[in-house]
């Protein structure tokens, strides 16, 4: 961790939760004592080792649960002085003991043979080529990945005790712990394993009817009910004047069968994630009408979840497999990275795809299937915090449509199923150990608000965004 993350840095903002001013100053040990500026210096050179690196991270959970906001954080170091805060804070949770902590969870993992699920579609990335190239192993875990053939199979493995974990859709943990569709059963969003990376795909036959205005009557798939690709879908078509309930037809359909679906004219369309759109243009039985990037740049699609069970009984063993799945998620957004999990996820054994196909939309280097050679670096993005406005967002569209029944406080159930300040936490933990390593997305603001289809989305504001929106069904 660099000084700009120390929580015991009285000068800069460390967990930006609110929105609070999270600029990096000029100088970060400006107006403190020699002692206190020298102390942090030394922290700063300390953190690039990995264990300590850690340790940081796990001191900023225990000042974040003893403050709360930065605000707090910050005027009681400017009282107390660096100095003094340590010693107090100390008092309270003796922060040597972090160290010990950070250390012992690397060697005492409780389980190291672990059980994945994933469904084979590009999104998994991070963990099925965490499996191809190695990174489990790093971290002295042996993990078996199981391809499923679509999400209801891979929810009950999960549900069931057959999976330690799995690749989900990012509103399926919420739906799971929520009883929706399911038994209830605890589950968290961990981290997203991608964002972006879907399209909405139509037939060859509608090239000349791409206004959503004129789709009544279409018949669309999505790979589950509770996904980004239903209510991206539902959002798109309505904000057309179209009711997704009755104006269209909506059906599951796993990802792999998607393009036979296309080609025999069972639907008009899909909204789906990769590889099965860009497969589509490849067998030319369909074509690119619009990347959901173009409706929410850097919306959330997969994740990796874990149950509350799992983490609990696991404490060591979450660490260290949250810590390659993310080192995996950071180097698949590099430009060597995508080249590499491209050809490394080629074989039968994970996606059974050609080469090509999977570096155009690694890439962004693709055809759309209407004449163009398309560039877009971010078709698919591998940015790993899961906000707090994602979190919100998918749960008030869950209620918008009645997936789930009530009104509730979608902000307070967020922070509950998404594990935003652990993950970040480990990733800045991560970026001290490795000067190499970056997150891009670890210092943003977790519930900034969001221009989806045009239209901002405010997290605080989640009840009165959806009772304003075309069809929602808790306006009566």
């Amino acid at each position: 961790m660099t000084h700009f993350k120390d929580p015991f840095n009285p000068n800069i903002d460390v967990w930006n939760e609110c929105g609070e001013a999270s600029e990096s100053p000029a100088d970060p040990y400006a107006g403190l004592s020699k002692e206190d500026a020298n102390i942090l210096k030394l922290r700063a050179k300390q953190s690039l080792n990995a264990e300590v690196g850690m340790a940081r991270a796990l001191e900023s959970s225990v000042m974040q649960g003893l403050f709360k906001t930065d605000i707090s954080r910050r005027a009681f170091l400017r009282s107390a002085g660096v100095t003094g805060a340590l010693a107090a804070v100390s008092t309270v949770f003796p922060l040597t003991s972090l160290q010990a902590m950070a250390e012992e969870a690397m060697k005492n993992l409780e389980k190291t043979k672990l059980t994945l699920g994933f469904v084979p579609i590009t999104c998994a990335t991070p963990i099925i080529g965490g499996h191809a190239l190695g990174f489990y192993q790093r971290y002295g875990l042996d993990v078996d990945i199981v391809k499923t053939a679509g999400w209801a199979v891979s929810r009950d493995k999960c549900l069931n005790g057959e999976y330690d974990g799995s690749h989900l859709l990012f509103p399926m943990p919420m739906a799971m712990s929520l009883g929706i569709g399911s038994t209830a059963q605890p589950w968290k969003v961990v981290s997203n394993v991608n964002t972006n990376g879907q399209a909405i795909v139509l037939a060859n036959k509608h090239r000349n009817n791409q206004d959503p205005k004129n789709w009544k009557g279409f018949k669309f798939a999505v790979p589950f009910e509770y996904s980004m690709h239903n209510l991206l879908l539902r959002n798109y078509v309505a904000d057309a004047g179209l009711d997704p309930d009755r104006d269209i037809q909506i059906r599951v359909v796993p990802p792999p069968e998607m393009v036979a679906n296309l080609r025999s004219e069972n639907v008009d369309g899909y909204l789906a994630p990769d590889p099965f759109c860009q497969r589509a243009v490849y067998d030319q039985v369909g074509f690119i009408h619009k990347l959901t990037l173009d409706l929410w740049k850097q919306h959330p699609c997969c994740v990796f979840g874990l149950s509350e069970k799992f983490i609990t009984e696991n404490p060591n063993t979450t660490m260290a497999l949250t810590t390659s799945i993310l080192e995996a998620t950071a180097s698949a957004e590099t430009a060597e990275g995508r080249v590499a999990f491209a050809e490394s996820m080629a074989p039968a054994n994970y996606l059974n795809q050609p080469v090509e196909i999977l570096k155009q939309i690694l890439t962004g280097v693709f055809p759309d299937g209407q004449g163009n050679i398309k560039n877009v670096p971010d078709r698919i993005s591998f940015m790993p915090l899961p906000t707090q406005t994602m979190g919100t967002w998918v749960l008030s569209q869950l209620r918008r449509w009645n997936y789930i029944d009530s009104d509730t406080n979608y902000s307070t159930l967020a922070e509950e199923l998404v594990m935003t300040t652990t993950t970040r936490e480990r990733m800045r933990a991560m970026m001290a150990a490795d000067p190499n390593l970056t997150f891009s997305d670890a210092e943003q603001d977790v519930y900034a608000p969001v221009d989806i289809q045009g239209r901002e989305f405010a997290p605080a504001a989640a009840q009165q965004f959806i009772d304003s929106q075309p069809f929602s069904r808790t306006v009566g």
